[in-house]
Order: structure tokens, then sequence, then C-alpha cells
């Protein structure tokens, strides 16, 4: 292989150039001697052994030039970066040559490929000749980003960064995770489900269909990662607001485990994201030519739980049973069932149960400051009674429990409303919820007037039900009304930020499950509305377990809450989470917190330092350097064997 340098590159040397030219000229005269028909045989023996000297230490010499070249290019990397906090790269070997090191997103550097990596990895002349940074790449992207302002455009545009080049993908996502966090997850992700067979490009995930029943172990082996840690699966049933979306769900298991990644630091090659087809009830997408899955209607069948069963017995014998598998937009009435039939038996959670209860909580919490009550003196009328609804439902009594009250008191102290009205008759999830009929009460707002709550939360996805009539009556009911609208994506929130601020004079306490932008009032205070977003708990949740071995997930961990990472500041302007670009180290925070601390671990020894011990593993966005690995041997010089030579020759 011929590697060389660009002119005006000096490596140094530690023999000279005469010496060099004599070793040689030295070598040349021993092999015409090895091949001349006249040589002694007695001398073979000798000859061979000096030819062997002078050519070890030419071998030697030219490593050495590659060796500090190497070297020198890493220095001069480091001295000219304007990224202070970036650290010396790691070597990696990799078996990849040529073009399919630049096709992998993993491996893909683009132009900032070395020149001496480029010439031993075969690419030399693949790349122009420019030798970038990724602060460079980075500031080409963030700037064609700026540019679009076509939400799904950018939605694409990212995605595509992430088929190609991985690390910068996830440096872009990090620098900019308020502004991009809505892109790649709530609302954006959501219309991207809606047209994913509209815009598919390359397949991302797993896809295992009712129709592979009986085969799933080996769908699982096509996989090419060996090491997953973590799963992220769906159904497709009940995609955030949108309802049966079938295949074009996949969108929201990738965004979820970018989010993984970019929040928590979770290597992305540990992360699976999963869709479960078993047919779909969207007739609109029956008739559409684009759609990807099968084009048929749900199988409700035994062999839809048969196949669940299998796919989770698959996933166990192949990655392990402390796998983390999340279950992600199942419909209601399978979500509460494989919850409760799983939790016990494998390493599971679901986040539009769990995630968004803990989420939810936490702002109730947050809450507590400002209002000045604990949260057994609240009073919480839901809009809807889904599996979001119950699961916050649940949490709430559970952190009221821990407070002290009995749990027949703190169901009393939770009310649902859904299309039928107050919950009278239910299924078996909601009858712990279920109060004798307080009287007229025909619409949300008769029930907001009678059951005077201290708190609305809405997650019904069923649009602006929070009328301004709500809003008004819960201003005069309490001096700092909490209105949460939880839904997703922003078209179906229950009001907007705006609404709920000037129409309780900017007294109210928000927060909404997808993004809205600062509000300004008459009196020229602007606040900041809270945005509950799952993304604050689950990547965390999901750090912990992975770090700790745990086989079952309790629902004490969804009770750490984010209250303590919120600043008086940040309370004073409105919020009630901490900001997003803040979300990696409150999801470090979250996992330092939880990690070996429920007695459930199975990985030890348990390390002394957990901080440490976290912030050592989390993955990080700098590229790695793919040179081998060349070093000297102790005791070993180059003059030694130059030594060597001199007296056989």
């Amino acid at each position: 292989m011929n590697v060389y340098q660009h002119s005006g590159e000096d490596c140094g040397v530690r023999i000279t150039a005469a010496d060099r030219s004599a070793i040689i000229i030295r070598s040349n005269q021993l092999i015409r001697a090895l091949l001349s028909d006249t040589a002694d045989p007695n001398d073979l023996f000798l000859c061979l052994s000096a030819l062997s000297v002078c050519l070890h230490v030419l071998f030697q010499y030219f490593i050495l030039q590659v060796c500090i070249g190497i070297s020198a290019a890493m220095l001069s990397r480091l001295s000219t970066s304007v990224r202070p906090c970036v650290s010396v790269c790691r070597w990696v070997h990799t078996k990849e040559k040529g073009k399919p090191l630049m096709l992998n997103p993993r491996t893909n550097k683009g132009m900032a490929f070395t020149l001496k990596e480029r010439q031993i990895l075969g690419i030399h002349g693949l790349l122009p000749s420019k030798i970038e940074t990724q602060d460079t790449q980075a500031m080409r992207f963030q700037k064609n980003l700026k540019k679009m302002s076509d939400p799904l455009q950018k939605y694409i545009y990212l995605m595509g960064i992430q088929e190609r080049n991985e690390r910068l993908f996830y440096r872009v996502l990090m620098e900019d995770i308020e502004a991009l966090m809505p892109i790649v997850y709530t609302p954006t992700v959501g219309l991207a489900c809606t047209q994913y067979g509209h815009i598919f490009r390359r397949p991302k995930g797993l896809f295992i269909s009712i129709k592979d029943q009986g085969h799933v172990r080996s769908i699982l082996d096509n996989w090419p990662e060996t090491t997953v840690k973590a799963v992220v699966v769906t159904d497709g049933e009940r995609i955030l607001g949108l309802g049966d979306l079938g295949v074009y769900g996949m969108g929201i298991p990738v965004g979820k485990l970018c989010l993984y990644t970019a929040c928590a630091g979770i290597r992305p090659e540990s992360c699976l994201p999963v869709c479960i087809d078993v047919g779909t009830d969207n007739e609109k997408l029956l008739r559409d030519p684009f759609y990807m899955g099968l084009y048929q209607r749900r199988d409700r069948s035994q062999r839809y739980d048969d196949l669940i069963d299998e796919f989770m017995e698959a996933v166990v014998d192949k990655y392990g049973q402390d796998t983390l598998i999340q279950f992600e937009d199942f419909g209601n009435h399978n979500a509460f069932r494989f919850l409760k039939k799983y939790r016990e038996k494998f390493c599971t959670f679901n986040d539009d149960i769990q995630g968004t209860a803990s989420v939810a909580l936490a702002g109730l919490l947050a809450a507590r400051r400002v209002v000045g009550k604990p949260i057994t003196e609240h009073k919480v009328l839901f809009l809807g009674a889904g599996e979001a609804a119950l699961g916050i439902a649940n949490l709430i009594v559970m952190a009221m429990m821990e407070a002290g009250m009995s749990q027949a008191e703190a169901r009393k102290k939770i009310w649902m409303f859904d299309k039928y009205g107050l919950l009278v008759k239910t299924d078996s999830n909601q009858e712990a919820f279920v109060h004798p009929d307080p009287g007229e009460v025909k619409s949300f707002l008769d029930a907001v007037n009678v059951i005077k709550p201290s708190a609305i939360i809405g997650v019904a996805g069923a649009g602006r039900l929070f009328s301004h009539d709500v809003i008004r009556a819960m201003g005069s009911l309490n001096e700092h009304p909490i209105i949460f609208a939880l839904s997703n994506p922003t078209a179906k929130a229950e009001c907007t930020a705006e609404d709920a601020y000037s129409l309780t004079q900017g007294r109210c306490l928000f927060a909404s499950g997808s993004p809205f932008a600062p509000v300004s009032l008459e009196d020229g205070r602007i606040l900041t509305p809270g945005q509950g977003n799952n993304a604050y708990i689950f990547p965390g949740v999901a750090l912990a377990v992975i770090l700790s071995g745990v086989r079952h997930i309790s629902d004490t961990v969804f009770l750490e809450t984010l209250a303590d990472q919120l600043t008086d500041e940040e309370l004073s302007q409105g919020r009630l989470y901490p900001p997003l670009s803040n979300i990696r180290e409150v999801s470090l925070q979250m996992a330092i917190k939880y990690v070996y601390s429920k007695g459930m671990a199975f990985r030890y020894p348990e390390p002394v330092d957990k901080e440490a011990y976290v912030r050592s593993v989390v993955w990080n966005i700098n590229y790695d350097s793919f040179l081998p690995e060349i070093y000297d041997w102790p005791g070993v010089s180059h003059m030694q064997n130059k030594d060597l030579c001199s007296n056989h020759c």
C-alpha cells in the first residue's frame, strides 16, 4: 500500500539518510550473495540472519514515520480546534475499507477523514482534497436548516443527515435541541408519520408482520447489531393523537430512540426500533397506493397476542433478560393489559402510561412551589379517561400515599370526564376513579363549576376543549389555576398557551405536550410555557435501567421528579420544567439518582462514585480515529537493530 506525505510535512527521523542508504546497499549485496551459484553453503545462514536484521530495521523505520505522522496530525487538529471540550479521538479498529466505510453512517466522517485515514483505508481520491473539521460540517448543516421554513422539510433533511453521518446528526441535534426536538419528535414526527410512505427514503428499524409468526427470532437475527440494550416497539394503532397509522407509525420508535441518544447518551447501536404490523383499520391507508404495510384490517384474534408473546421471548432470548422493551402508542385496550402482563416478567415500561404520568406529576410538584399547598390538597379533573389519564391519575395517587394519605382518600381527589361525560360506567382500569353523580353535569364546563378542581389536565387528543369559559372559570376558582394541555401534536392540544395566560391575567401555571412560543402579556411580562415532554423522563430512566441491569421496572422510579432541577428564576418565567437545552444534564442526573438506588440492580460491582460512572459511559459525538494503533516494544530500539545489523554485515 502506498502511504505517502504531502510536500512540506516533516515527520523527523531517528536514523540518518546515509545510514538508510548503507543498509539498503548491504541488503542488495546479501540478496545477490544468496542467489549466487558460487555461494559457500556454510555462509548461507549468516547471510540470511544479517538480511533479516537489515530488513527489520527498514520496516520499523517506515512504521515509525506513519506513527509520527499520525501523532502530528492529531496534535494539529487539537491545537486548531475551536471546540475546547473535544477530547482526543479514540482509536477504533475497523475491518471496513474503501467505499463501504463511507456508506455506513456509523463510520462515515465525510470530509473529516484525515489524509492518513484516506490513504490507509482506501478512500483517498473518493473525497475532495479539503480535510474538514466536524465544526465546519455542523455549520454547513445548521446554515441549510435555517434556510428552511417547512417543518416537514427540516425533518426530511435531518433524517438524511442521520442516514449518512450519525455522529454529525447528533452533534447538530444536541447543539440546538430546543429548536430541533419539535422536528425529530412531537409535533413534526406526527406529520412525518402521516406522510411516511410518501417521504420514504430508506428503511429504519425492524418490521415484523403477523405473517412472520413463528419466525420472529430469525428476523431479529437479520438485525446487524448484536449489542442491543433498548427496544422501542409500536403496533401503530394509536400514534400520538392521530389514531391508527399502521406501519407509518415507525417514525415514533425511530424518533424516541434518537432522543435516547441525544438526551441520555445511549449508544445508537444499542437501540432497536420495531414496528409490529398486524394491519390497519384506517380506511384511508388501505386505499393509499404508497402505504407500506399489510393491506388488511387489524388482526385482533389470539394470533395477535401470540405474536407479541413470541416477540418478547425472542428479544430476551437474543439480547438478554435485562434488555429494555418500551411499548409505544399501542391502543388503550392493549396498552394496559400488556403492561400488566409483562411488567413482572420482562424489563419493560409503557411511556404513554408511565412516562406521561411521571412528567405530569413533575409539573404538579413544581407548581406546588407557587401555589403553596401540598399534593394531597389538590383536586384534579381530567379531560380524557384513556391510558394517559389513568397513568397520571395512578401516579398522583401513589404520590399522595407517599405523603401519608390513604389510597381511598387519594382516589377521591381524582375526577375524569370523557366523551360520555363524568365516569359512571367504566372498564376494569377506570373503576378506581368513579364517583357518585355530583349533580347536573352535561359539559366539561359544568364539571369544572361543580367539582371546583385546582388542576385540569387534558389528555383527550380532541383539540381545543379547554374553552375560554373553562379557562375563565378556573381563574375565578383558583388564585393560581393549574392548566395542563398535554395532548399531541400541537393541533390536538386542549388550549393554547396564549389563551391560558391571557384569560387568567398571567396567574395560571400552564404546561403543554407540544411546544408553544413565549407569551407577552399586557403588563409587559413574558411567560415561557412549560412543555410537559416525556423526553424529560424516558431517556434518563432508560439510561439508569441499562447501566444497572435492572430486570423489572418499578413504578417508584417514575416518582423521581424534575422539580428539584427547576430554579426559582425559571419558575418565575412561567416554566414548570427545566429548559430543553439542559435535557442531557437532566437525564444524567435522573440516571445518577436512580441507578443502583432501589436495590434491584443486577450489574456488579456497584460503582463507588455513581456520577463519575454514569458520565464515563455516555456516548459522545466526537469522531473516532480509524488509523491502526502503532507502538514500540519496550526495550527494543531502532538503534539496537542498526548496531546488530552492522555487526552481522
